[in-house]
């Protein structure tokens, strides 16, 4: 195969893995940007209100999903947990699409959630797993563009299906279970990841040689060196995770109750949020990320977001459309390389091929129920003590997570993932691994 031919084909499997961040935005905006017309149709009081939220993709069902995926596509492979999960989220998406009750629209949005959740270790594994060293970061990104690309579809979709009201809110879900089908097509023509297969193959050698294999276990995952990566990572995650969470699921209705603005210019900020998030994105975490200090690029980005979200601490009386315009821009620019993007990455780059995916299920698992947590108290923050409190904790929120991405930010760039296992736990069967690799190669 030619050099073109195999970037080719090493961009197709990073696009086809990127398409669960594409499924995981787009199915909690879906939700957020028509949750006003589905709390009328199903009367949904603020108990039911903040248990969707809880168990949606933005939290629980994706925690429970991403702990259960990522021991899965450790144990049998990335492949084959990313293509099931495609299933599984269509047949939840159906469930959503045809709901004429709240039970019904709520299980399928726990099985949306359990397969968003699945696939995510399994995808962003795959990605890094495949990228050259020299453009991890670039080959990374795609999937925080997917990630504003499902948003941005879907409030464009809302806004020209918004006179259909509650039929046109079903349109925009059932346009995700047709990208999910796509996806489950072009992911079938893709191989394997070959670490994983590297993996697999220096296992069976070692067991061929009679020498004993030691299993992944929560012992063996809760090292040390593990702990202090998970940590960190959570750090940086969880408490950026809770400001973005609210955003993707609640702020339409922000907008339109702090903002007083209508539910169209509502939601052509919330896509003008997310195009910007792309631009950001493609420019500076594509572009830069691999060139460039990752930690000044996180820096800048924590400090955008914090100011970004400092302007709802205001009063609601002083606040003007344009300073909403403000945060979109600000706050959207930060998030395209800001702590998903790096999360994704670092995520990927600091644990073994063995349980890399494990590994990423425990802290999402653990991010995604705090989420969860947050979600369904902050409907009740909002009505009893206003938007303002609700701002304060966020602003506290990034600040917490600017502090520990700046501080402990790891040195990988350039590195292959093999140089960085080795840094981080020590040397292994070296000329067997060399070995394995010639032979997949």
């Amino acid at each position: 195969m030619s050099n073109k031919k195999d970037k080719k084909a090493l961009w197709v499997a990073t696009i086809s893995a990127s398409m669960a961040n594409y499924i995981d935005a787009g199915s909690i905006v879906a939700g957020a940007a028509g949750l006003s017309l589905w709390t009328t149709f199903l009367h949904m009081n603020n108990w039911q209100l903040g248990i969707l939220s809880a168990f949606s993709s933005n939290a629980v069902s994706a925690a429970i999903g991403a702990l259960i995926g990522g021991k899965l596509c450790d144990k049998f492979g990335r492949k084959l947990i990313y293509n099931f999960s495609m299933l599984c989220y269509m047949v939840g998406i159906l469930m959503i699409v045809f709901s004429q009750n709240f039970p019904v629209f709520f299980i399928g949005y726990i099985i949306v959630g359990l397969s968003v959740g699945a696939d995510i270790p399994a995808s962003w594994t795959t990605i890094a797993e495949g990228a050259p060293a020299e453009n991890r970061a670039r080959h990374c990104g795609s999937a925080q563009i997917a990630w504003s690309a499902g948003p941005i579809i879907v409030y464009i979709l809302s806004v020209a299906l918004g006179g259909l009201g509650l039929l046109g809110s079903r349109l925009v879900f059932a346009h995700l279970f047709f990208v999910a089908l796509f996806t489950w097509i072009l992911r079938r023509g893709v191989p394997e990841s070959e670490s994983w297969e590297a993996e697999k193959k220096r296992e069976e050698q070692l067991l061929a040689e009679g020498k004993s294999l030691e299993k992944v276990s929560l012992k063996q995952l809760f090292t040390f060196t593990n702990v202090k990566s998970m940590l960190f990572l959570i750090g940086v995650y969880l408490f950026w995770n809770l400001a973005a969470g609210t955003m993707g699921f609640f702020m339409p209705l922000i907008y339109q109750t702090v903002g007083k603005v209508s539910g169209q210019t509502a939601n052509l900020l919330q896509a003008g949020l997310f195009a910007i998030t792309a631009l950001g994105t493609y420019v500076v975490f594509m572009g830069m990320g691999d060139k460039i200090s990752r930690r000044g690029i996180y820096a800048v980005s924590s400090i955008m977001a914090i100011g970004a979200w400092s302007i709802f601490i205001l009063p609601s009386s002083s606040m003007k459309p344009y300073m909403l315009v403000i945060f979109v821009v600000i706050y959207g620019l930060s998030c395209g390389f800001g702590q998903q993007p790096f999360y994704q990455l670092w995520s990927s780059e600091l644990f073994p091929t063995k349980y890399r995916g494990s590994a990423q299920g425990v802290m999402f698992f653990v991010v995604r129920v705090a989420l969860g947590i947050w979600s369904f108290i902050v409907p009740t923050i909002m009505s009893k003590f206003g938007f303002q409190l609700a701002a304060s904790c966020m602003v506290g929120f990034l600040i917490i997570s600017a502090i520990i991405g700046i501080t402990f930010a790891p040195k990988t760039q350039g590195k292959t993932l093999e140089e960085i296992e080795r840094e981080r736990y020590g040397s292994k069967e070296n000329n067997l691994d060399r070995k394995i690799a010639n032979s997949i190669n």
